[in-house]
């Protein structure tokens, strides 16, 4: 007996030798909160629990397992992880499913959203291809990586996909970003994009042009377009210091707030739990981003740091749209709260991106950090 509990002990080590374990713990606590929101938002329907516990789950392996990739073999498997990605989201013209876009496809056992793929493959490209030119990047290395960005993000918009798409677009910025682009071409592509906003007007589709009215004036019909928002913020404000309780949300269960289990959630957690919820879980969002940035800061070659960087400003990117979207503060583009909505494509890519960044450790510095 004692010899298997020695064995299982040795195996477990051996298979969590490359897990950060600060970074476990605040991600374990961070998917405990989401259990128990959602215990509440799903009132009786236990089976959202269940199922969001079971993604998790896989994630978690898929976390590990990634892991413990060196930055070489990474750097061997992304070309095939881009190009893969690609052809699945171009599948998706063909074979996807969705309610409002062709966002998914559906594989029998689960539906796949690719766009949360490339969330990944993109900055792992640039990453592979920056690591590869001198830095920091000249005209030719920016229009390179420029298509790497392009490409995918076009195809998202086009399904549509306006939120995936801007998050991916914002995963590779960050990426050249981190491969030290020079501040007066960052001033130059930020005053080029805001120029051009005007012009994207027109190509934007009904749905979208009716979201950035609707967030300029949301009580302009309050009851249609502005429903959400106002809906949202009043389940934010009712919430006050300590909250309502666990499950006397009101917006929630009396269904005055949609997509509670999923855009939203951070709504009810705001309703239920109040400002002390609020607080710990954007402290635990603020650990989570600051040790990916310690990882990335150790890295030893460029790729790791690149691609490390990069995933770790992307999440941070995720918390800062959703929370000013159901605060009214940003228009709603349907971009979740990371480990915290209802989801299994996104929370699966989300935990095995934050094991790529852990893979980072296997290649630190003599010195390394702990």
């Amino acid at each position: 007996m004692m010899a298997m509990l020695r064995w299982l002990q040795a195996m477990a080590i051996r298979l969590f030798d490359k897990v950060d374990l600060p970074l476990l713990l605040a991600l374990l606590c961070v998917m405990l909160i989401s259990l128990v929101v959602l215990a509440s938002a799903g009132g009786d329907n236990t089976r959202l629990v269940v199922s969001q516990a079971a993604r998790f789950g896989f994630g978690l392996v898929a976390m590990v397992v990634v892991s413990r990739l060196t930055p070489a073999k990474l750097r061997l498997w992304t070309p095939l992880a881009y190009g893969g990605s690609l052809v699945l989201l171009a599948l998706v013209f063909v074979f996807g499913s969705g309610r409002s876009a062709d966002l998914w496809l559906d594989l029998g056992v689960f539906y796949l959203q690719p766009g949360e793929l490339l969330k990944l493959s993109v900055p792992m490209m640039l990453a592979w291809y920056l690591h590869g030119v001198v830095l920091p990047p000249k005209w030719t290395s920016l229009a390179v990586a420029a298509g790497i960005i392009g490409l995918p993000v076009a195809m998202i918009i086009k399904q549509p996909d306006l939120g995936t798409g801007m998050l991916v677009a914002a995963s590779g910025a960050f990426a050249i970003y981190l491969a030290g682009i020079a501040w007066w071409r960052i001033g130059l592509f930020a005053g080029l994009g805001l120029a051009s906003l005007p012009a994207v007007w027109p190509f934007l589709l009904p749905h979208q042009r009716e979201r950035v009215l609707t967030f300029l004036d949301p009580e302009s019909d309050p009851l249609g377009t502005g429903w959400n928002i106002i809906q949202s913020k009043i389940a934010i404000g009712s919430g006050g210091f300590s909250g309502k309780g666990w499950g006397q949300g009101s917006q929630a269960h009396l269904d005055f707030l949609p997509e509670h289990t999923t855009d939203f959630i951070f709504s009810v957690l705001s309703e239920e739990w109040g400002w002390l919820g609020v607080v710990t879980l954007l402290a635990l969002y603020l650990f989570i981003v600051g040790r990916c940035l310690w990882l990335a800061a150790g890295a030893r070659d460029g790729y790791s740091r690149i691609l490390a960087g990069a995933l770790a400003m992307t999440f941070s990117v995720y918390v800062i749209v959703n929370g000013g979207m159901v605060a009214g503060l940003l228009p709603v583009v349907g971009v979740p709260m990371p480990l915290l909505s209802y989801g299994g494509t996104s929370a699966v890519s989300l935990l095995a991106g934050l094991g790529l960044v852990m893979a980072v450790r296997t290649h630190r510095p003599v010195h390394g950090y702990r």
